[in-house]
């Protein structure tokens, strides 16, 4: 019987991602390289080197060490304050799935790293210098690494306070947001099948006998590698069903085997079911669709009574734009991935699927709003201009859609007129035949 392969380099890269959203990795990284820093010094006493460096007072060391070790874990506590602060202000004021976002900013980590890493050290150096175990060689190594330590504490330090005091900030959560955002859509636009071959729609739904998760949540990642060594391993073909952000539960296929029944049952499913990390939550890496949920929603809370910030929902709205141009924006040839897995079809994303996430909510709460409905207006009437027929389709349908909430929601009749002079490119007889690829 075939089974999953434990690792892969798609797990791996997966999981790695998974990385940045866990606060205690890089400090725990940090305390280990200090206190492997501090017995690294003792090296320099067995190299003979006591008569050639200058002999560092044992008082001296010590009090920089202290006055480290004092300070240091002050600093710490402030910056776990400051950035459960942030994470508040990131979850109230834009959307509680931006959360992972906010954790997983670089600067922020590095500098809780760099308080907790400087502290262990200032602690281990301390016992290891009162307890007599370097000579005149070991102190002035423990006196250059504490010199090192102080500048890079310094400098990480000015560095995090620029940035704390925009972490959890909407307009930082947006930015945030749009990257994680256009760092998935740039990938799938690069690789739309995932590197399999392409199914329909309708393939993925009724081909073959399907295969159901034994866990409910959400879809996070898709080993397509280990799938593919599954149906080489059954001499099969496997039609994915579902993509990762969809809500799986034990009656939903997550894929379907190009086998009849008989011949299924004596498979081992599990092997298959396993290629499919399913969790709680859903994650930003794989799932196109969650980042343009988020900005979505971080919009349609600024447009809430008790918010009633239009302004963050114009800009929302411009986010959007240019994520779907990059969506839309010729592939990179070099870059496009190659179809390497001939033994699965997966689903490529549906444009209608991607305009949903991103204005349906916009369009319901903005659309007594009449800036936030013309602006929204002008930037799918900008979508409609592009090449694409199926984005030109879904731009003159949600503007149709958009048009006919602010009709029902405007009471002043000059702020319905001008919504629908912003939106007559919407009434423009249908596109017929796409375009050529």
């Amino acid at each position: 019987m075939a089974q999953s392969k434990l690792f892969t380099l798609d797990k791996l890269r997966f999981a790695f991602g998974r990385i940045n959203e866990r606060l205690w990795v890089k400090p725990l990284l940090l305390c280990v390289l200090s206190i492997g820093g501090t017995f690294i010094a003792m090296l320099a006493d067995t190299m003979g080197l006591s008569s050639v460096l200058p002999d560092i007072t044992l008082a001296s060391v010590e009090s920089l060490l202290t006055i480290m070790a004092s300070s240091m874990l002050v600093i710490a506590t402030f910056a776990v304050g400051s950035m459960v602060a942030a994470y508040a202000s990131a979850s109230t004021g834009a959307t509680p799935r931006s959360i992972p976002l906010v954790i997983a900013d670089d600067v922020t980590q590095n500098a809780l790293s760099a308080f907790i890493g400087a502290f262990i050290f200032s602690i281990v150096s301390l016992i290891t210098l009162q307890n007599d175990m370097f000579d005149a060689a070991g102190r002035f190594a423990i006196f250059a690494l504490t010199l090192l330590v102080f500048a890079i504490v310094i400098i990480t330090f000015v560095r995090w306070v620029d940035r704390i005091a925009r972490l959890g900030k909407v307009v930082n959560t947006i930015e945030k947001a749009e990257k994680a955002a256009g760092d998935a859509l740039d990938r799938r636009r690069h690789a739309p099948s995932l590197g399999a071959l392409t199914a329909s729609p309708h393939q993925a739904a009724n081909k073959g006998v399907p295969v159901c998760s034994s866990k409910v949540g959400y879809v996070q990642h898709i080993d397509l590698e280990a799938l593919q060594a599954c149906a080489e391993a059954h001499n099969c073909h496997v039609t994915v069903a579902v993509l990762p952000g969809t809500f799986a539960h034990t009656r939903l296929p997550l894929l379907h085997i190009d086998k009849d029944v008989e011949q299924c049952k004596a498979f081992e499913t599990e092997a298959f079911s396993s290629a499919f990390t399913i969790g709680s939550s859903r994650t930003f890496e794989d799932d196109p669709r969650f980042g343009l949920l988020a900005l979505s929603e971080i919009a349609d809370k600024a447009l809430s009574p008790g918010i009633n910030d239009p302004g963050t929902a114009i800009n929302v709205i411009g986010t959007l734009v240019r994520l779907f141009t990059l969506w839309q924006s010729p592939v990179e040839i070099d870059r496009l991935q190659a179809i390497t897995y001939h033994r699965i079809s997966v689903p490529e994303l549906l444009i209608d699927d991607l305009f949903d996430d991103a204005f349906t909510a916009i369009a319901r709460d903005g659309a007594d709003m009449v800036e936030v409905s013309i602006r929204l207006q002008k930037a799918l009437f900008a979508l409609a201009g592009t090449d694409d027929s199926a984005m030109v389709a879904a731009a003159r349908k949600h503007s149709r859609m958009a048009l006919a909430r602010s009709e029902i929601a405007m009471s002043l009749q000059d702020d319905i007129d001008a919504v629908r002079k912003t939106a007559e490119f919407s009434a423009l007889p249908p596109i017929t035949e796409p375009n050529a690829p």
